[in-house]
């Protein structure tokens, strides 16, 4: 490690966190909690992250919510759960790691920030009914409505969601039938929550840690860009970032704290990190690999879990914020009745309604002819699925806007439309329209998993929430593409049980620290399950900080005595 200090520093506090979604936040008020200063460096002019875009949830096992509401978990349940899906692909003691400390951390923040959490009643886990440690509900938790007039002059430089419906919560959408009925939301109060200001979801949760930092005086410095990680020649000691067209020096007595998110937006990397061709994205420009560019220079080790291509689709006409195509995800429609995808030839291949079956099978690869069998592939529906349910933004009471996908009045011509063979897709149809009217998918097994109902069915839809029949003209279909995963990554960061970045001699890299998605998955390794990114970036932000002031948990010891784990701390 070669030293390359500045003649001098524009400003000196105990942790710098970079980046401002909940991940770095976690990071700064915990340090200014435990007594240090710390200050938080945004790429961009906005604060949240990714954070505020995404659905609000944190996934917390055995958490004091649910326990108040008399719903049973336990520590070796959820770790069990994690361990059994995580293939072999992950480590025990990071998952171990991730369920002892997320319930400490919501109750840490909850009690430091006044954090407010609420039980997602309905949700279930991914794999309730097919692993025997999931559980029907409790682990999913949403943030409480915020009052971002609370934020002051930082209201309208805190993020939104142009994705989300961020002013209802889960129980708000599942008291409206579900995303399926839409229709049937309770529009007025959305209304007067938009009015006041009022965010749920994604958006409220960035809020609440934004308040917390604001709270505490923590620095926020956005249009601020990290570029080099400074260093004493042992450890990591400071940030030379650009702000205002100049270096600007900031000195980290103890520790900075890598929380910039993932590599989304960087093409070269999605190909060589993870595998993934031409990725649409839902987030922002500056998503691009910095913990990456940051760290490497210093020996940081990098690790990768098996993942999938996520699939979605532009609206023409809709744009994001930096004026780019605007992505939806495609994860709704896909499990709604009178919906199903097929392939170049015509063919279901897998089960639409969940993704995590479904998405591994899109980048297939037939290695006799050295193709993707499953790529391209389109999304099918019928006038019922337009006229009951939302396809991305396009409500059932709009016009289809024109030049988006194929509209044709039989399934003959949509095959003539797509080239697809007209035989095939007449046959894959009238089979689905079997199944549908028997409620059971012989094929894939669609509508065998219960969070697939609450994600993407309608519970008004008998005999299956996630099967209907394909019968009424016209008929559409829209070219679905890859998209990533909300910045969720299959490759970051491996760091130790304190979140310290870890060096390619397997020692921990001294002064550096990361969180959230910058971190390498090994707790889910070759699973993924809707709120544990949030809660990665919670909990090991407050671990990172916990470590850095000299006060790291001895929370995992314990636990891994108590169910036997060994092996090291990476």
């Amino acid at each position: 490690m070669q030293a390359n200090l500045p003649e001098s520093w524009d400003i000196e506090v105990d942790v710098v966190s970079l980046g401002s979604g909940i991940g770095g936040l976690s990071a700064a008020i915990t340090a200014s909690e435990l007594g240090g200063t710390a200050v938080v460096l945004e790429r961009s002019p906005m604060v949240g992250g990714v954070t505020a875009l995404s659905m609000g949830e944190v996934w917390v096992v055995a958490n004091q919510l649910a326990s108040e509401l008399g719903m049973p978990d336990s520590v070796e349940a959820g770790f069990r759960y994690l361990e059994r899906l995580s293939m072999g692909y992950g480590n025990d003691l990071s998952i171990l790691n991730l369920v002892v400390h997320a319930r400490e951390a919501l109750r840490y923040f909850e009690r430091t920030i006044g954090l407010r959490m609420r039980v997602i009643d309905d949700c279930p886990d991914y794999y309730y009914g097919h692993c025997e440690h999931a559980v029907a509900a409790g682990r999913m938790i949403e943030p409480v409505p915020f009052a971002a007039q609370a934020l002051g002059d930082w209201q309208h430089r805190t993020r939104l969601s142009p994705q989300m419906p961020y002013g209802m919560t889960h129980a708000d959408i599942s008291a409206g039938g579900g995303a399926a009925n839409m229709i049937n939301w309770d529009f007025n109060l959305m209304g007067d929550r938009l009015a006041r200001d009022e965010r749920c979801l994604g958006p409220g949760l960035a809020a609440y840690f934004v308040k917390g930092a604001l709270d505490r005086g923590i620095e926020l410095l956005t249009d601020t860009s990290a570029e080099e990680l400074l260093t004493d020649g042992e450890r990591i000691v400071g940030v030379r970032a650009s702000r205002d067209g100049r270096d600007f020096f900031v000195r980290a007595r103890r520790g900075v704290v890598v929380a910039v998110s993932s590599y989304e937006r960087r093409q070269d990397y999605n190909r060589t990190l993870g595998q993934k061709l031409d990725l649409g994205s839902m987030v922002f420009s500056s998503i691009d690999g910095s913990n990456f560019r940051l760290a490497g220079p210093h020996g940081a080790r990098i690790a990768t879990v098996p993942d999938i291509t996520t699939l979605g689709f532009v609206v023409p006409g809709e744009e994001d914020e930096e004026g780019s195509p605007l992505w939806r995800n495609a994860l709704l429609p896909l499990g709604l009745p009178h919906t199903l995808v097929v392939n170049r030839q015509g063919r279901r291949f897998g089960n639409e309604a969940f993704y995590r079956q479904f998405n591994y099978r899109v980048d297939a690869i037939d290695g006799s002819a050295q193709t993707h069998p499953n790529f391209p592939c389109w999304l099918v529906f019928d006038s019922q699925a337009k006229d009951k349910y939302p396809i991305g933004a396009i409500t059932p009471d709009q016009r289809w806007p024109a030049g988006f996908g194929c509209v044709a009045d039989s399934v003959a011509e949509l095959a003539q439309k797509l080239g697809v063979d007209a035989d095939a897709l007449a046959h894959t149809i009238a089979t689905f329209n079997d199944y549908a009217a028997a409620g059971v998918d012989d094929d894939f097994g669609r509508g065998t998993h219960p969070w697939s109902a609450w994600m993407c069915g309608d519970p008004n839809n008998t005999p299956n929430p996630n099967l209907g029949p394909l019968v009424k003209p016209p008929f559409y279909a829209i070219e679905l593409r890859r998209i990533g995963g909300t910045a969720i990554p299959s490759a970051g960061l491996l760091t130790d049980t304190d979140s310290r970045v870890m060096g390619w001699d397997d020692k921990p890299i001294a002064g550096l620290y990361a969180a959230g998605n910058s971190v390498a998955r090994m707790e889910t390794g070759a699973v993924m399950q809707s709120g544990i990114s949030n809660a990665r970036g919670m909990t090991y932000g407050w671990l990172a900080a916990r470590h850095a002031l000299g006060k790291p948990s001895e929370l995992l010891a314990r636990e891994a005595r108590r169910l036997e784990l060994g092996g090291a701390q990476s």
